[in-house]
C-alpha cells in the first residue's frame, strides 16, 4: 500500500480480540491505537480529528447516544465491525462487517471499508443531519467550514486513489501470497461465503453482509472466477451430502446459484468502480484536428 501508514482507532474491548486484529495488519501499512474503554469515544475522536484514518468497531460497544453524536459532529471514519454478522449497522452505511473467525481479510476489509467510504462521500460536513449522513449523501464543497475535517483528501493522498476508484495492492493478491496465507485466506473466504448461504433466503440484511464482505475480500485479493466458483460447488456438495445422510431432499440447492449470480453481479460492479472513466474528447487529444482552443 502507497503512502503514509493508516492509523487504525481500535474501539476494541476485548483485549484478546484486539491483539488477534494486531496480529492481521502489516506494520508499515498500519498502526493501530487503542482507546481506554472506559474514555468517551467522541471526546477522543474530537480531541484529535487528525489523528485517525479509520476504525475498528467492535459490535455491539458504541451505545446510540454515541454513535448520534458522532453523525453530528462529523466524525464518522471508515470503519470494520468485528462480531456476528447480523444485517444491523453499527456506525453508517459504508462500514464493512468481518466476524472474528476471518480475521485473515481485515487488511482487505479495511481497503473496502476506505473506498466505500470515499465513494459514498461521508465525511461531507458536520452540518450534515444524520438523516444526511446515514444516508450517503453526497459530499458537499470541501473549502466550507474552517472545523471540518480534511479526511478525504488525507486518504487520498495516503493510499494514491484516484478520486473515488478503487485501487488494489497486487502484493496482497492471492497469487502472491506465500503459501501458508494463501491457504488461510482462501478458508477464511469459504467461511464467509458459508454464512452468505446460510443466510441468504432466511435473513436477506445479514445475507448482504456476509455477501459484501466476500466480494471485498475477493476484489482486493484478486481472487479467480475459478475459485469462487470453486468455493461454491464444494460448499453446495457439502450440503448435498449432509442432507442425504439425514434422509432429506437436496434438489432445493440449485436454488442457492442465486447466490452466485449475486457474487458475480457485485464482483462486476466493483472492477466497473476499479477503472476511471475516459477523460471527454478535446482538439487536442483527437488525432489529426486541426481545430485550436479560441
Amino acid at each position: 500500500m502507497p503512502g503514509q501508514p493508516l492509523t487504525i482507532v481500535s474501539l476494541l474491548r476485548d483485549p484478546a480480540l484486539a491483539q488477534a486484529c494486531g496480529q492481521w495488519l502489516r506494520e508499515g501499512s498500519y498502526r493501530m491505537e487503542a482507546i481506554d474503554p472506559r474514555a468517551d469515544p467522541v471526546e477522543m475522536l474530537e480531541g484529535k480529528p487528525e489523528s485517525f484514518d479509520a476504525v475498528l468497531l467492535e459490535q455491539g460497544v458504541l451505545a446510540p447516544e454515541s454513535r448520534q453524536s458522532l453523525i453530528e459532529r462529523g466524525l464518522l471514519l471508515p470503519a470494520v465491525v468485528i462480531g456476528e454478522v447480523t444485517g444491523q449497522v453499527e456506525l453508517h452505511d459504508a462500514e464493512v462487517h468481518l466476524p472474528p473467525d476471518q480475521l485473515e481479510q481485515l487488511s482487505y476489509s479495511l481497503d473496502a471499508a476506505v473506498s466505500r467510504f470515499l465513494h459514498r462521500g461521508l465525511p461531507s460536513s458536520a452540518s450534515l443531519g444524520p438523516a444526511e449522513v446515514g444516508g450517503g449523501a453526497a459530499a458537499a464543497d470541501p473549502n466550507e467550514g474552517g472545523e471540518r475535517w480534511k479526511l478525504t483528501n488525507r486518504l487520498r493522498g495516503r493510499l494514491g486513489y484516484l478520486g473515488v476508484y478503487y485501487k488494489r495492492d497486487p502484493a496482497r493478491f492471492l497469487r502472491n501470497l506465500p503459501k501458508g496465507d494463501r491457504e488461510e485466506l482462501l478458508r477464511s473466504l469459504t467461511r464467509t461465503y458459508r454464512d452468505l448461504l446460510l443466510s441468504y433466503f432466511r435473513d436477506p440484511a445479514s445475507a448482504n453482509q456476509a455477501l459484501e464482505s466476500f466480494v471485498n475480500t475477493a476484489f482486493f485479493s484478486d481472487l479467480s472466477i475459478t475459485n469462487t466458483v470453486e468455493i461454491h460447488m464444494n460448499l453446495i456438495d457439502g450440503f448435498a451430502k449432509q442432507l442425504e445422510l439425514e434422509g432429506h431432499k437436496v434438489d432445493f440447492l440449485q436454488d442457492y446459484r442465486l447466490a452466485l449470480l449475486d457474487v458475480m453481479a457485485h464482483l462486476c460492479e466493483m472492477y466497473r468502480r476499479a477503472v476511471p472513466p475516459d477523460p471527454p474528447l478535446t482538439s487536442a487529444t483527437v488525432p489529426g484536428s486541426t481545430e485550436h482552443p479560441a
